[in-house]
């Protein structure tokens, strides 16, 4: 069998039932019924997991997991929190279980025809939480009753402060009254602590069930359907028939999803194959532009903030990484504004928190009220005058980078500057792994990949890792309280006799760090919380486990025959009301023929 490609020839208007009900749905040739446009694009780099939760160091993961998945909440244009899949809440107070609120969740329905749920949200809390897992956003969850204890293996699951009252009513009980629901509110919008459903988890394990496109059940507007395991390589894209559709009303596909499919071909080239393919009017939006062209384009791009900082982590548990004077050294070697411009859509880093982080409330903005913390420009003599008082003169190590253009274009300047230093400095790319593992209900073997670089991050295999991080939420204690042990997310050692807390990937523990996190996690003063945090930053910066580039923007380029693009306050492309201009004269099918 070989598969043709032949164009839709004629375009016939639907039904006048159809038209009346507002659908755009088209019929075509053979009088079928279109399900809309099919927009070929390069969306982003290909991605190797699926898993919400695991998003952190990963900017294109964020990208395509926005996509197919929603939380409770989401923030406006401003990043007020807005509802999303909560219909409403309502606060109560009883002797029993003291600050609670009642949510009831709106009805909209899982890529398999499964309502939502709240048990969804309980189990998907209840996971971000458990001892035996790493989960850097679980500090989010931690005003909830048990939460922390629960994380710390103090108490048990069970015991946490959520529970689904019915199948559509979820009720979350608070440490104490103290809890700042707008805040609150901020968080649950944070892409980790979207609703999962614990019977596909269980049904293919945690170790594969977010690695095959096949396993993942999603309640987004769009559904992954391939992700370039097939002969084309194509990552493909469709609209979730059952986001928010109401069937028994007659609701029609597209009232709240308009593209049918997005179709990304990994297979095809490079960036500047993409590029080339977008100029041809192949391909009709590019989400990831190639270095050596991002200047030129930076005009025609439509470019935005992201809430990421590429940063360097160091692995303190190297001892040549041990001394906080050697990571500063190796910090003032480095001139941000090089990286900003080899990166083009990117700002020199002035501190870890990036743009767009609130400080004492929604209105205002940390980066501002923090200041700058670091030099955007390098000062070798003041780095060698750091590296002789620690007495440390040379060494050898290696960068860990995914393999991708533009991490590797920055890894090749730090090896530069550290090498200037008197350092040896490698690259380590960090490829991906095929596996074959028998599926027992299918009876057949499944080929899985593995994302080598999401395992060196986790285990702390690495002596420096370039890391795009991604801030968990909008509120600043999300990303600086990782660095401290007891809010780490990443689990104990229930091995050890007295649980061990394993703390952050870089190995970075210091008390006084610790201590400024807690005292910010209670105070119930909002200027308090932000100066407290402030000092954790500057704390942060002092001590250098992890080294601040840039922060990082979304650059896009589109077609002029597309239109209705939104972009959400982390910075991804938002297509759920994207049209294509006379779509069906541009639409291919296939056919087959011997």
């Amino acid at each position: 069998m070989k598969k043709t490609l032949a164009l839709i020839l004629a375009l016939v208007m639907v039904a006048a039932a159809l038209a009346g009900c507002g659908t755009t749905l088209e019929k075509d040739a053979e009088g079928n019924l279109d399900r809309g446009a099919v927009i070929n694009m390069y969306l982003t780099t290909r991605i190797y997991d699926f898993d919400p939760q695991q998003t952190i160091t990963d900017d294109a993961m964020l990208k395509v997991l926005r996509l197919i998945y929603v939380g409770l909440t989401e923030l406006d244009s401003d990043g007020d929190w807005e509802k999303l899949l909560m219909e409403d809440y309502e606060v109560v107070e009883d002797d029993r279980d003291g600050y609670s609120i009642i949510i009831d969740i709106d009805d909209t329905k899982w890529t398999d025809g499964i309502t939502v749920q709240a048990k969804d949200f309980v189990y998907s809390w209840k996971r971000l939480l458990d001892t035996n897992k790493r989960g850097e956003a679980a500090s989010l969850l931690y005003d909830i009753k048990n939460a922390r204890a629960i994380n710390l293996g103090d108490c048990s699951i069970d015991d946490l402060g959520v529970s689904a009252v019915d199948t559509y009513t979820l009720k979350v009980t608070f440490e104490n009254e103290n809890v700042d629901l707008d805040r609150f509110f901020t968080n649950l919008s944070s892409i980790a602590l979207v609703p999962l459903r614990e019977d596909v988890v269980s049904r293919y394990g945690e170790d594969i069930w977010s690695k095959r496109a096949a396993n993942v059940v999603n309640n987004g507007p769009f559904t992954v359907k391939e992700n370039g395991d097939g002969d084309m390589g194509e990552f493909r894209l469709e609209r979730n028939g059952y986001y928010f559709r109401d069937t028994e009303a007659g609701d029609y596909l597209d009232k709240y999803v308009i593209p049918y499919k997005l179709i990304t071909r990994h297979d095809d080239g490079d960036l500047s194959y993409a590029l080339d393919q977008f100029n041809s009017e192949n391909i009709f939006y590019v989400g990831e532009l190639p270095l050596s062209e991002r200047a030129a384009l930076a005009d025609d791009a439509e470019i935005e903030d992201m809430m990421v900082t590429e940063s360097v982590f160091f692995n303190t548990e190297n001892d040549l990484f041990k001394k906080a004077e050697v990571r500063r050294a190796l910090s003032l070697a480095i001139d941000r504004e090089k990286i900003a411009e080899i990166l083009t859509f990117a700002d020199p880093a002035v501190g870890y928190i990036p743009n767009g982080v609130f400080d004492t409330d929604y209105d205002s903005s940390f980066r501002e009220e923090s200041g700058d913390l670091i030099a955007t420009t390098a000062n070798l003599d003041e780095a060698r005058s750091l590296l002789s008082s620690a007495g440390v003169r040379s060494g050898s190590f290696r960068i860990t980078v995914r393999d991708d253009e533009a991490y590797l274009a920055v890894a090749e300047y730090l090896c530069d500057v550290w090498g200037d230093l008197g350092f040896n400095v490698n690259i380590k790319k960090a490829g991906t792994t095929k596996e074959t593992i028998r599926d027992t209900i299918l009876e057949q073997d499944v080929a899985y990949t593995f994302d080598n670089y999401i395992e060196a991050y986790n285990n702390s295999d690495f002596d420096v890792i370039l890391v795009d991080m991604s801030m968990p939420s909008p509120d600043p204690f999300g990303a600086l309280s990782q660095f401290a042990g007891d809010f780490s997310g990443n689990g104990v050692n229930l091995d050890e006799e007295d649980y061990p807390v394993y703390g952050h990937v870089t190995g970075y523990e210091r008390a006084e760090y610790t201590d400024l996190i807690e005292k910010a996690f209670v105070a119930a003063d909002e200027d308090e919380k932000a100066a407290l945090l402030h000092d954790a930053e500057k704390m942060l910066m002092e001590d250098m486990p992890v080294c601040p580039l840039v922060y990082l923007k979304s650059a896009y380029l589109a077609s002029d025959i597309l239109g209705g693009f939104d972009t959400d306050y982390y910075g991804v492309t938002d297509f759920k009301r994207v049209k294509m201009d006379n779509y069906m004269d541009y639409k291919v099918v296939e056919t087959e023929a011997e």
